[in-house]
């Protein structure tokens, strides 16, 4: 079964894998928000993050390979009245328009390979205007310990060094690495193990 499959089938399901309300994380990260602008959320699946996103009063582009996930987004955008922009497409593949947005967002996007994964913050990186805030979590190795939603394996967890190498040269880097227990939909539930980055793009 490739990914997209897999994925396709998760979210065929009438319930919304991760929930309707945005991941506490990105909440707690309100006050770093601009007030108006761009914002892109990455593998954004059923857009909880950008529907919330947009009704703080930003322009989201929501993008994610996943048509059952995306038509599940639109239908929450027009639930909770709001505007968001849908992308079809392989975050490791798209197009990352240069300087475009003023806000990045990446909440657990880690289907994505070794291999895959410095292509895809390569274009988060490039698609950031200068001063942008990206905002990040994953899950890291000690997650296996918990196995309350993420992939299997380690080399798909995300570390501070792995962020650190990638995102260094940011500026107004926060890092939160805790342990915390996360109910997000029927996807995400108990203790877990997770590392946020906040930063802006020099």
């Amino acid at each position: 079964m490739s990914e997209h499959e897999r994925w396709q089938g998760r979210y065929s399901i009438p319930d919304y894998l991760f929930g309707k309300t945005p991941n506490y994380f990105l909440a707690a990260c309100k006050p770093l928000l601009p007030k108006s602008g761009k914002v892109l959320c990455v593998a954004d699946g059923e857009a909880r993050n950008g529907v919330w996103l947009a009704e703080q009063g930003l322009d989201v582009t929501s993008i994610d390979f996943s048509e059952a996930a995306q038509a599940k987004a639109a239908a929450l955008a027009k639930e909770r009245g709001v505007t968001i922009k849908l992308i079809h497409t392989d975050v490791h593949a798209w197009d990352y328009p240069p300087d475009a947005f003023d806000v990045v967002v990446e909440i657990f996007t880690q289907f994505s390979t070794p291999a895959e994964r410095p292509r895809k913050w390569a274009g988060m990186r490039k698609t950031l205007k200068r001063g942008g805030l990206l905002i990040l979590q994953g899950y890291t190795p000690k997650q296996l310990e918990y196995r309350t939603g993420g992939p299997s394996e380690i080399e798909r967890l995300y570390t501070r060094t792995m962020l650190e190498q990638a995102f260094g040269d940011f500026r107004d880097i926060k890092f939160t690495e805790e342990e915390v227990d996360i109910h997000e939909g029927v996807a995400h539930g108990g203790m877990s193990a997770v590392i946020g980055l906040t930063a802006r793009k020099p």
